[in-house]
């Protein structure tokens, strides 16, 4: 890193202006002016370009763009400026003076051109349509760098991160029942809080980074309207606040919990400086410390039954039975616990995602050294893979046995997850309130997604496998005995668990006690995955 770009790491002056309300007015109606929306932008480029940009594919929408008259006019202009990245005649940028003093967009480009400070674009919500301002991703970097504009392609080392999987993801995982308190750990751009504000009384925020937090609060104040926001008191819902982990929230407890934290796994270097660091993915701490400080944190700003929804990485260590020891390694009684596995990585294979992440790729001799530290590191200090998932939690207001469910699902999930993950609590809570009489006196149902497979070799009198799938949320398959799928196939919500088990019990020539115990585990495991729920659900 050069003393320049040291300089101005991480400085909030060089994130869009927040001071100044009336301008924000005036950028909201020119954007609305425009039709500056997911529709108006598919109505623009047409639906195969505009959801080519999506995928980080630009092509395709530059080729749209050629094809229209006048590139598309202003709303093409702005288009092309960010979404593309690309140099814009300044005559054909409407507003352009509103766009500079909103530290949006100037005129650096070749010719007097202007060039995209930031990236902002319109994204969805169940809420509203929202603009999102972040900095320029690497594939907009790439094409500046193959024209000759600007020095490398590689992303900043304080790149505030804009809408990615990740970032939908974490939206989608996480519940949305009313809560008092919620607390948003890395805040980066604040989409997250921006969704949290729909069903949260009050959003506490915090970010490493200072530049991160005025890109949070200028998406805020931008969008403030369609957040229900007084941007004159933004306090009075949100706290954005600049520091550390759970530094910044100590003694404070929260109702929920959503956390996409740096959790990237780095090798650490000698006397490396925080300028040194990507801000957005990096915390500076060695291997997955940052997943297991806040993982241990988090019984410390739960309410009790507060919940929390978080994206991770983690060691998998030689000589480890499996690939959570080390996350059952990190857990405090009283907390239940619920890690879904996504995808587990080799050493190479992680290197290799992380480097092109950050466009490190593009200059071979960085990528080289960059690639042997991360197989260095790994080797000495034993870790033979990477687990990547989504972690949820949910403080116990009691004294159960905490649960500790490990799922490797990496297969594709129904979206969203949030009302999956929700019932899943509300029916682990339930559950508990039930001894094993209490729970066959319930008559349950199949839950509407499952559906029911029989595998059997031609010729073959009965089935050799059974299993149970379900269609949405995440979409798991469950193996079936013969006395499980008997008591399955006759869950319509006629019938309580107490009349299916003796008849059972007869047909299988089977004591009934024996088959109740038996059952039991079984028939509680298929109600806390939800293939099964109670008939006044």
């Amino acid at each position: 890193m050069t003393d320049a770009a040291a300089s101005h790491f991480d400085d909030p002056n060089d994130a869009p202006a927040t001071g100044d309300l009336p301008l924000l007015t005036e950028l909201r109606a020119l954007f609305d002016r425009l039709n500056y929306t997911i529709d108006g932008i598919e109505s623009l480029l047409g639906v195969e370009a505009a959801a080519a940009l999506h995928r980080d594919l630009i092509v395709p929408a530059n080729e749209a763009l050629a094809a229209l008259e006048n590139r598309g006019g202003e709303l093409g202009a702005i288009v092309e400026l960010f979404l593309l990245g690309l140099p814009v005649a300044a005559e054909r940028i409407p507003e352009l003076e509103l766009l500079e003093r909103a530290r949006l967009a100037e005129r650096s480009g070749p010719d007097g051109t202007v060039l995209a400070r930031v990236d902002i674009r319109p994204y969805e919500s169940d809420q509203a349509c929202w603009w999102i301002a972040s900095d320029l991703g690497g594939v907009q970097l790439g094409e500046r760098a193959a024209r000759g504009i600007g020095h490398e392609a590689s992303l900043r080392r304080d790149h505030v991160v804009g809408i990615g999987p990740a970032t939908t993801l974490l939206a989608q995982l996480t519940p949305r029942e009313h809560v008092a308190r919620a607390f948003d750990l890395g805040v980066g751009m604040g989409v997250q809080t921006m969704h949290l504000l729909a069903h949260a009384d009050l959003v506490v925020a915090t970010d490493i980074s200072e530049r991160a937090i005025e890109f949070a609060r200028f998406n805020l104040l931008l969008n403030a309207p369609a957040l229900g926001l007084n941007p004159e008191a933004l306090e009075e819902r949100v706290s954005l606040r600049l520091g550390s982990m759970l530094e910044p929230v100590a003694g404070e407890q929260f109702d929920l919990v959503v956390s996409n934290p740096p959790f990237v796994i780095t090798p650490r270097r000698r006397k490396e400086s925080a300028a040194e660091r990507f801000t957005y993915r990096d915390g500076g701490a060695e291997g997955d410390r940052i997943v297991e400080t806040l993982v241990r944190g988090l019984p410390s700003i739960l309410a009790p039954g507060g919940r929390a929804c978080m994206l991770g990485n983690w060691e998998i260590r030689e000589g480890d039975e499996g690939w959570h020891a080390k996350l059952d390694e990190w857990l405090e009684p009283g907390l239940d616990a619920w890690i879904v596995l996504r995808e587990e990585a080799t050493p190479i294979e992680y290197a290799d995602m992380w480097l092109k992440d950050a466009q490190e790729n593009a200059e071979l001799d960085s990528w080289r050294e960059g690639f042997a530290n991360y197989l260095r590191d790994f080797a000495e200090r034993g870790i033979r893979a990477v687990g990547m998932g989504l972690l949820c939690f949910s403080k116990q207001d009691g004294e159960a046995d905490p649960l500790r469910r490990f799922e490797s699902l990496p297969h594709q999930l129904g979206q969203p997850l949030g009302p999956v993950v929700q019932s899943a609590w509300e029916r682990l809570e339930w559950l508990r309130g039930l001894d094993d009489d209490a729970l066959f006196d319930e008559t349950l149902v199949v839950a509407g997604d499952v559906t029911e497979e029989r595998h059997s070799r031609p010729g073959d009198e009965h089935p050799s496998a059974m299993l149970l799938r379900q269609g949405g949320g995440f979409r798991r398959t469950y193996p079936l005995s013969t006395s499980l799928a008997g008591f399955v196939g006759v869950c319509d919500g006629e019938l309580a668990g107490s009349q299916i088990v003796p008849a059972l019990a007869a047909l299988l020539d089977v004591e009934t006690d024996a088959m109740k115990q038996a059952l039991a585990p079984e028939v509680r495991r298929l109600v806390e995955l939800g293939f099964l729920e109670p008939a006044w659900v």
